[in-house]
């Protein structure tokens, strides 16, 4: 009697998308993008080395947050202080393009700023002769989380 086949194990949704984007596996970014995607608000690079563990190289770090960027799994998040943050991108980015065009919200209490996906920022007519290189809109105000507290 022949032998079971051995089934084979999908790839997980992490192996997934980095593969998608053209990214090789490797312990930091499968760290980075699941400390990104599992949050729903956007972390600083501090926090995100924090989820990840105090011991893994700031350069790396860094080098994965801009590789990532670059590749279109996650965006810059722009907020009233002058910390940069991180989020992730939504699935129709790629390397070439990217689609979140989107506003966010910093809430007063929690301090996290969110990507609210669903609401996208006015078109804004600008005057003869500026060029629009970056769209950033950013509401603040009290989260869902801390109104339901």
């Amino acid at each position: 009697m022949p032998a079971a086949p051995t089934p084979t194990t999908a790839p997980d949704r992490l192996t997934q998308t980095l593969l998608r984007h053209g990214l090789r596996q490797t312990p930091v970014r499968r760290a980075v993008l699941a400390a990104v995607s599992g949050k729903g608000y956007a972390l600083t690079g501090a926090e995100i080395e924090q989820e990840i563990g105090a011991d893994t190289d700031r350069i790396t770090l860094y080098r994965t947050l801009k590789s990532f960027e670059q590749s279109g799994l996650i965006h810059r998040v722009i907020d009233d202080t002058d910390v940069l943050r991180y989020a992730a991108c939504s699935i129709e980015c790629s390397a070439g393009a990217h689609f979140d065009n989107h506003v966010h919200f910093k809430c007063g209490v929690c301090s996290h700023t969110y990507c609210l996906s669903q609401v996208a920022i006015p078109a804004v007519q600008l005057p003869g002769g500026f060029q629009a290189e970056r769209r950033d809109f950013l509401l603040s105000g009290v989260c869902q989380f801390c109104q339901a507290g």
